[in-house]
C-alpha cells in the first residue's frame, strides 16, 4: 500500500519504505530463462550469460553487461544483427530481483529498467520511453542460490550505472549506492491544471519504485504549507526534498530551510523539482542543462524523473533579495518588474489551461502595454568574479531569516498582493548584510553602473536558462556560475517588436534580434527603485511587496538534483 500524508502534522514518522512493485509493459518487456552464466575471458569488465526465452526455450539469448551497456543478442536467428538490442546504462534507473512462489518453481528473476530516447509514434523528434528487460534464472534447484546469482547481477548493474552516471556528470550521488535513497516528496494538487497528483501516480511513483528510491508522499493543503513543514521536519531522516509542482512550492521550501536555526546545514539538503505546474521554469532549465532537446508536459516530467532517479547533485546559485520593509528572501529563478510580472500575475486566472496561460496573458497585456518609471543600477561581472569556486561566495553571517516568513504568497493574485501589503514581515532579530549591498536607503558604492533611462517596459533578472517551460530566456545560464542575467526593455518599443522578442525567446533567439530597445548584461548585484505609484514585483513568480528592491547572487549556496553539470 502507498502511504500518503497530508501536510498538516508537525510530528513525522520514520521513513516509509515502499515495497517494490512490478509494472509490466507487454510492448517492451522481454522475458528470458537462464541456462547458465560465465565471465568473458576476453574482457574482464564484461559479465556474460546465455539465457533462453520463457515462451520458447529453443530460442537462446546471449546477455553481456559491459561498463556502459547491457547487450541482448538473440541467438540461432538470421540475420543476427536485427536481433541485437543495446541499452545504455546511462538510461538505466535501477533494477530489482525477486522470487515468485513455490508453485512457480525455484526460478529467480532480475528486472532492469531503462528509459532510452526513442522516436515518437506521431510527432517528429525523440522522447523517453520505458523499456524493461526481465531475466529468469533457474539453473539451480535451490531458489536461494538462484536469487543469490540474480543479486550478483543486480549489484553489478547498480555499480556500473552509478559509475557511468558519475563519469558523465560532475556531481555526487545522494545516498550510498548499496542503500536506497530516502526522499520526502511534496505534491501540490492545485498547481497548474490541478493534475500534479495524477502525474505522480501515472509516472513518478513507478519510476521511483523501479529505481529503489524510498519515498513518502506529502500532499500540501494551503499557501506556505511546504514552507512551514520544512522549518520543523527532522532532515536527518531524508536524503532529499523533492517537489512535484510548479516553481512556487520550491520557493517556499528554499525559504523555509533558510528560516531554520540550522539553516547552514539545512540548505545543503539536495532539492529536486518535477514539473507539475504551469511555468515549470526550473525543471525546463535542468532538462536544458542536460543537453536534451525541448520537451513539454509529461515528456518533460519523465525526463526530469530520470535525472532524479540517477541522483546526481549539483551546486545551485541562490539570490539574496532585500525588500524595502527589511524583509529578506532567497530566490532561485528570477526577479521581475513590469510586463513580465504583470503577465505572470494577471494570467493566474487562466491557470486551468496550463502553460498556455502565459501566451494568453501576453496577448492581453500587449493590448494595454504600459510604461513603468523607476531607477535601475547594477554591479557588472568582472573577470575575477568567475574564479571563485561555487559555495564560497557571499556566505550568510547569521541563521536568523524569520524576517521574510510572510513576505510573499504562492497565489499570484492581485488580492494576494493587497494582503501582502497589509501583512508586513517582522524584521530579523539579528541583522545581516550581503557583502555587495549597502542598505536600501543609502547610496550605492563605486563600481556600480546606473542605467540612464528611467522609463521601462520591463526589467527581468534571471539566473536560470528558462523563464517558463517554453521560454529560453538566458541560453548561456548555468546552475552555479554566480551570474545574474539582467534584461531590461526601454520605453518606445512597439507592440509588434515586443511580441517578436517573446516569440524568438521560445528558441533562445531573442538575443540575436538586435532590438535597440532591449539590453542584456551579466551582473552580480542590482538595485531597482520604482517610482510609478502602482506596479507588481515578483520573485520566482511570487508577488512581493512593491517598492525598492535589491539583490545579490550567492554562488552555489544550495544543492539541486540535476544532470550534474557544473560551471566550475
Amino acid at each position: 500500500m502507498t502511504q500518503v500524508r497530508r501536510a498538516s502534522a508537525v510530528r513525522w514518522p520514520k521513513v516509509f519504505v515502499r515495497p517494490p512493485a512490478m509494472y509490466p509493459d507487454h510492448h517492451v518487456q522481454v522475458r528470458m530463462d537462464k541456462n547458465g552464466s560465465e565471465h568473458s575471458e576476453s574482457n574482464t569488465n564484461t559479465l556474460y550469460g546465455e539465457f533462453t526465452t520463457i515462451g520458447n526455450r529453443k530460442f537462446r539469448c546471449a546477455v553481456s553487461l559491459t561498463d556502459r551497456d547491457l547487450v541482448v543478442q538473440r541467438l540461432n536467428l538470421v540475420p543476427a544483427g536485427q536481433n541485437r538490442v543495446i541499452l545504455s546504462l546511462k538510461d538505466c534507473i535501477g533494477c530489482r530481483t525477486y522470487w515468485k512462489d513455490e508453485i512457480a518453481g525455484p526460478a529467480a528473476y532480475l528486472a532492469v529498467y531503462f528509459y532510452p530516447l526513442k522516436r515518437r509514434w506521431v510527432r517528429s523528434g525523440l522522447s523517453r520511453r520505458r523499456v524493461e528487460q526481465c531475466f529468469r534464472l533457474s539453473a539451480l534447484q535451490d531458489p536461494r542460490a538462484n536469487l543469490d546469482e540474480a543479486d550478483k547481477w543486480a549489484q553489478a548493474v547498480r555499480e556500473r550505472c552509478n559509475r557511468c552516471h558519475l563519469l558523465r556528470d560532475d556531481g555526487i550521488l545522494f545516498g550510498e549506492p548499496s542503500h536506497p535513497s530516502r526522499i520526502m516528496l511534496l505534491v501540490n494538487p492545485q498547481s497548474g491544471k490541478g493534475q500534479a497528483l495524477t502525474l505522480y501516480k501515472n509516472h513518478v511513483q513507478r519510476m521511483l519504485d523501479e529505481a529503489g528510491v524510498l519515498h513518502m508522499l506529502v500532499i500540501t493543503e494551503r499557501q506556505n504549507h511546504a514552507r512551514e513543514l520544512v522549518r520543523e521536519v527532522d532532515l536527518s531522516q531524508w536524503d532529499a526534498l523533492v517537489i512535484v509542482s510548479g516553481d512556487g512550492v520550491l520557493f517556499e521550501v528554499v525559504n523555509g530551510l533558510m528560516e531554520r536555526s540550522d539553516w547552514e546545514e539545512a540548505i545543503r539538503t539536495p532539492l529536486g523539482i518535477l514539473p507539475g505546474g504551469s511555468g515549470n521554469a526550473l525543471a525546463a532549465s535542468i532538462h536544458y542543462y542536460a543537453g536534451a532537446s525541448l520537451l513539454c508536459g509529461e515528456e518533460l516530467l519523465v525526463s526530469c524523473s530520470l535525472l532524479l532517479c540517477k541522483g546526481v547533485v549539483s551546486h545551485m546559485d541562490l539570490v539574496s533579495v532585500h525588500l524595502a520593509s527589511g524583509a529578506r528572501l532567497f530566490s532561485f529563478l528570477s526577479l521581475a518588474w513590469g510586463f513580465v510580472a504583470d503577465v505572470d500575475v494577471e494570467s493566474e486566472k487562466y491557470r486551468r489551461v496550463g502553460a498556455a496561460r502565459f501566451t494568453l496573458g501576453t496577448l492581453l497585456k500587449l493590448a494595454s502595454l504600459r510604461v513603468y518609471k523607476g531607477k535601475l543600477a547594477y554591479l557588472p561581472i568582472t573577470g575575477e568574479d568567475n574564479k571563485t569556486p561555487p559555495g564560497n561566495v557571499g556566505k550568510p553571517e547569521s541563521p536568523s531569516w524569520n524576517s521574510y516568513r510572510n513576505s510573499c504568497h504562492s497565489n499570484n493574485t492581485l488580492e494576494a498582493r493587497g494582503t501582502e501589503r497589509r501583512r508586513r514581515p517582522v524584521k530579523s532579530r539579528t541583522e545581516t548584510s550581503d557583502s555587495l549591498l549597502p542598505p536600501l536607503d543609502e547610496p550605492l558604492p563605486g563600481g556600480w553602473v546606473p542605467v540612464p533611462e528611467e522609463d521601462f517596459v520591463l526589467v527581468l533578472a534571471i539566473y536560470q536558462s528558462h523563464l517558463a517551460m517554453d521560454l529560453l530566456a538566458a541560453p548561456g545560464a548555468a546552475l552555479d556560475d554566480g551570474v545574474i542575467h539582467l534584461f531590461y526593455v526601454k520605453a518606445g518599443i512597439s507592440r509588434a517588436a515586443l511580441l517578436r522578442l517573446f516569440l524568438a525567446m521560445e528558441k533562445g533567439a531573442h538575443l540575436a534580434c538586435n532590438c535597440p530597445h532591449m539590453v542584456h548584461t551579466k551582473v552580480r548585484a542590482l538595485r531597482l527603485e520604482p517610482s510609478s505609484a502602482k506596479g507588481i514585483i515578483t520573485v520566482d513568480g511570487e508577488v512581493v511587496e512593491y517598492g525598492p528592491v535589491q539583490a545579490e547572487v550567492r554562488r552555489g549556496m544550495a544543492r539541486l538534483i540535476s544532470a550534474g553539470t557544473s560551471s566550475s
